[in-house]
This record gives C-alpha cells, sequence and structure tokens, in this order.
C-alpha cells in the first residue's frame, strides 16, 4: 500500500506528541518532514520536544526549525497549559541535534514539496506562520500540495479569546492568508475537539499499554487542556483523525476567513455557515465528531505507537 507523504509542522506541546506518536506510527502516512513553530512554547524549546519524542520513538524523521515569531503580532506562548518545557511530566533523554536540517523549514517544506513524485499534504498543527511564508515565497509548491489538514480555528466560541482559537490567535495574518491561498483546506477545529476526550478510565489503560502509553499517561498528569475528571482534550490528534478516518467528523463546505481588525474579535475563524459573504467555498469544516468512534480510534491507534 502506497502511503500518504505528509508534513507536519507543530509545536510539541502535549497534544501534539500525542498527534505525532499517531502519524508516526501509522502504516497509511508517510512523515516525510517536521517543521517547528513558535506555539505552545518558543521555537527552540518546541524543537527540542520534537527531536525528544524523535529520540523515544527511535524514528529517523529530518526536522527543520521554522518562525520564532509571529508574522505581526506580538508572541504569547501557553506555557500556562504545556508547563515550561512545553512537555512537562516525563523525563526524556536529551536528544542530539543530528535529524537538524541546515535549511529553514520554509525552505525545506519547499524542497520537499517539489521533490516528491506525488502531491504532498500538509498537516500544522500550531500557528501557520511557516505555512503562510511558504506559501508566498514559493507559490509553486501549490502545484504539489495535496491538501492542507490543520488544527485550528473554529465554528464558534474560542479558547484564547472570546471567538478567536489558540493556534489562529498566536498568528491571524499568517491565517488569513492561508485560507486565501487556494489550496484546499480541512481544518479541524477547537470545537470539534471539545468533544475528542480522553476520559480517567482511558488514561489508565494508556499507563500499561506500551511505552508509548506509558509515556503518555505521564504527560497527562500535568497537561490542562480539560481535567482528568471530565476528560483531556485531543485537539491536535482530530487533525490525524481526520487524514486517517474522516467518516468520524461531520463535515461541510463553505467559506472561512480570519478576522484581523475587530477590537473584540481578532483572530476569529469566520465560518460562513449561511453564505452571507457571498464568496466561493475554500475550506471543509469539521463540525462535529463521533466521540465513541474517536476513542476507538484514539486507542486503537496508541497501541500500535510500540
Amino acid at each position: 500500500m502506497l502511503k500518504r507523504p505528509i508534513i507536519i509542522d507543530t509545536d510539541p506541546g502535549i497534544d501534539d506528541a500525542v498527534a505525532l506518536a499517531i502519524a508516526l506510527f501509522s502504516e497509511e502516512l508517510e512523515v516525510k518532514l517536521i517543521t517547528t513553530i513558535a506555539g505552545n512554547v518558543s521555537v527552540d524549546k518546541v524543537t527540542n520536544n520534537a527531536l525528544k519524542l524523535l529520540k523515544f520513538f527511535n524514528k529517523d524523521i529530518p526536522v527543520a526549525i521554522g518562525s520564532n515569531e509571529p508574522l505581526l503580532v506580538a508572541f504569547e506562548d501557553a506555557s500556562n497549559v504545556h508547563g515550561q518545557s512545553g512537555m512537562d511530566g516525563y523525563e526524556f533523554e536529551e536528544p542530539t541535534q543530528v535529524l537538524v536540517l541546515s535549511e529553514h523549514a520554509v525552505n525545506a517544506m519547499r524542497r520537499t514539496i517539489m521533490e516528491s513524485p506525488v502531491p504532498v499534504t500538509l498537516v500544522p498543527i500550531g500557528p501557520l506562520t511557516n505555512i503562510a511564508l511558504l506559501l508566498k515565497m514559493y507559490p509553486e509548491v501549490k502545484e504539489n500540495i495535496e491538501e492542507i489538514v490543520l488544527m485550528g480555528g473554529s465554528a464558534s466560541r474560542g479558547n484564547k479569546g472570546v471567538m478567536s482559537e489558540f493556534n489562529i490567535a498566536t498568528d491571524p495574518e499568517a491565517a488569513k492568508i492561508v485560507f486565501a491561498s487556494g489550496v484546499p483546506i480541512a481544518m479541524a477545529g477547537l470545537d470539534v475537539g471539545w468533544k475528542a476526550l480522553v476520559y480517567p478510565e482511558d488514561c489508565a489503560a494508556l499507563k500499561d499499554m506500551n511505552k508509548t502509553g506509558s509515556m503518555i499517561h505521564s504527560l497527562f498528569q500535568h497537561y490542562r487542556g480539560g481535567s482528568m475528571k471530565t476528560g483531556l482534550k485531543m485537539y491536535d490528534s482530530c487533525a490525524i483523525a481526520y487524514l486517517l478516518k474522516p467518516e468520524m467528523f461531520e463535515i461541510v463546505e463553505t467559506h472561512v476567513d480570519v478576522e484581523l481588525n475587530g477590537s473584540l474579535t481578532a483572530g476569529c475563524t469566520v465560518v460562513d455557515l449561511k453564505g452571507y459573504l457571498k464568496k466561493p467555498n475554500n475550506a471543509k469544516v469539521c463540525l462535529d465528531i463521533d466521540t465513541v468512534m474517536f476513542k476507538e480510534w484514539f486507542m486503537d491507534s496508541l497501541k500500535k505507537c510500540d
């Protein structure tokens, strides 16, 4: 079976770590490149976290360091959710730098895309700075991008502002560029992630599942993306779930834009479900998720991460 080539643009991040695990051990995906972006914590920290994970998983995937700040707005991290290191809760071995490429993430993405014999799917699960720069600097890559499957945005409320989700609000100008790019986009947003939950009984099962399960269990003890009682939210895994099992989502094709100037709504993804903007569809938006199917898929996927 031919694997689907993907590039993961990420800011690990505890829920990013889970998404990376599932993608790296999937029999259907070929992770060609991991690029890093300032988001949950600084780009230096998230790059080190990506390298720690690759060492832990014993995977030799090239890593390229990306942008250390948004295009225009000041950078604010999410260390209040993920801890000061971005992956507090587990003592990883310190990695080497052998997998780190000398080229910037944007150039590494361009090269990987242009060299691929089949179109590549981009999977950004952090702020969209790197992706926006890629599409602006090297528009020729669009011809060999299958689609962009992103975790970000919301069709309802926010988690950084009243109406803004963290990944989009961290660099709203970049997000606006990406949604206006003409590249096919699938958006697994915050409001879907709210329902993609790992409950205490699931977490307990992870502890004794395998090496990866035990590591993730330890991370979850420090993760503040929800609570152990009410369920931990697996936002980034929804992007991987869309790639591998899209039938678990309710999806609508519509127009999405990003608000830049609203004094109360900057960073909001405006998901035009009623066609008020009279603009062509530019994204497939996940509006709901089958929670039972997600839980089964999530636990089954982690069983393979060994």
